[in-house]
């Protein structure tokens, strides 16, 4: 696949947009929550202190069970190295398990995110009166294939060749592309 394609599929692609909104909805949807937790902790203090003291408690006693477990794996570690390596390697891969788990889940995370940010987009852009997405993502799609067309190729050269000096372009050459390009973008959003 040419570069180009790449770039502008990577340019199009509103996927990462989605989850930006989607993550930013989720934020506002459990800051508002957050008033009536502090209310509640507020209306409750001594219920507060004591559930704060019993976590604190477990907590301690959750130390102390760790403690006596890295205690007990390091008396018992085996005088064999070719055991322990085999051991390390078996960790190793468990850890590889996790590692693409997370991974997993992380991509789930991003494609939920991302659904919920199309939606609160849709709804956003439904709610402008005389909106329509549809005319301006055709309008985005061909600017974007003009200044990916415009580009200059890039040539290999031979190692000893000297660069050629650019042709300086008219300033009024310049902008008639950008105005014909507009043109046929707002003519396409009005045939639609």
């Amino acid at each position: 696949m040419p570069i180009s394609d790449e770039l502008k599929k990577t340019l199009t692609d509103p996927t990462p947009l989605y989850a930006l909104a989607g993550a930013g909805d989720l934020a506002y949807e459990k800051l508002r929550e957050v008033p009536g937790q502090l209310e509640a902790l507020a209306a409750d203090p001594k219920g507060t202190q004591d559930k704060a003291a019993a976590a604190l408690q477990d907590a301690g006693s959750r130390l102390v069970e760790a403690q006596a477990k890295v205690t007990g794996a390091v008396t018992a570690l085996p005088a064999d190295v070719k055991e322990l390596q085999a051991k390390a390697q078996e960790f190793a891969m468990q850890q590889v398990g996790r590692a693409l788990e997370f991974a997993v889940k992380a991509k789930e995370v991003y494609d939920e995110l991302a659904v919920r940010g199309r939606t609160v987009v849709d709804a956003a852009s439904t709610a402008r009166p005389g909106a329509d997405p549809a005319a301006e993502v055709e309008v985005e799609e061909v600017v974007l294939a003009e200044v990916l067309v415009d580009e200059p190729a890039v040539e290999a050269k031979p190692a000893g060749a000297k660069a050629a000096p650019k042709p300086a372009a008219p300033k009024s050459a310049a902008k008639k592309p950008v105005r014909a390009h507009k043109a046929a973008a707002a003519d396409a959003a009005d045939s639609e």
